[in-house]
């Protein structure tokens, strides 16, 4: 039975950071692509970052490039997310996904099919 658990959501200000971990079991993170997620109430899914075990290869979207990062723990079997400098239009509730047949790092839900029960991220203005 494949799970995904993200946790290291939480309540933060403005300016800080978060670090979200993706652990995964019953299925091996090493040769399909990983995602990032988030919704916001009100709003679409949307990619947020995504990785290629494969080669190495990212995806961020435009609205969190240069703050946050994607990594990958091959021995823990775990995906993390590294957010810096929050903003709070970056509250919403964050979801880690993998794909069962594709490598390439894409933003599209579509790509995957393993979901996370996803974590709160909220951060005040």
């Amino acid at each position: 039975q494949v799970q995904l658990v993200e946790s290291g959501g939480g309540l933060v200000q403005a300016g800080g950071s978060l670090r979200l971990s993706c652990a995964a079991s019953g299925f091996t993170l090493d040769y399909y692509a990983i995602g990032w997620f988030r919704q916001a109430p009100g709003k679409e899914r949307e990619g947020v970052s995504s990785i290629n075990p494969r080669d190495g290869s990212t995806y961020y979207a435009d609205a969190v490039k240069g703050r946050f990062t994607i990594s990958r723990d091959n021995a823990k079997n775990t995906v993390y997310l590294q957010m810096n400098s929050l903003k709070a239009e970056d509250t919403a509730v964050y979801y880690c996904a993998t794909s069962t047949w594709a490598s390439v790092a894409s933003p599209n839900r579509w790509q995957y099919d393993y979901w996370g029960q996803g974590t709160q991220v909220t951060v005040s203005s």
